[in-house]
């Protein structure tokens, strides 16, 4: 739980576009509380948000972060073979 002051969370709240990382993740982990809340604090449920997470950083980094590394790897060239 990212631990920023109650002023940003109040902010937050009400307007729920992050300005840094740990913004983000309070933002992230509110929507994951509220979920494990919903369904029960269990062993299902862990499993649950741990496997979305798991497949939301999966495809992040397939749609976006890799792209954006080939795109660098030709702008810049590669680090090639050792």
């Amino acid at each position: 739980m990212p631990y920023i002051k109650p002023e940003q969370r109040q902010k937050l709240d009400k307007d729920p576009r992050p300005g840094d990382a740990g913004e983000l993740n309070y933002l992230i982990t509110r929507q994951l509380l509220s979920y494990l809340e919903a369904k029960g604090k269990k062993y299902s449920t862990i499993n649950e948000i741990m496997g979305v997470l798991n497949c939301v950083t999966q495809e992040f980094y397939r749609r976006w972060a890799a792209p954006y590394e080939d795109e660098k790897i030709r702008e810049n060239g590669d680090v090639g073979p050792l």
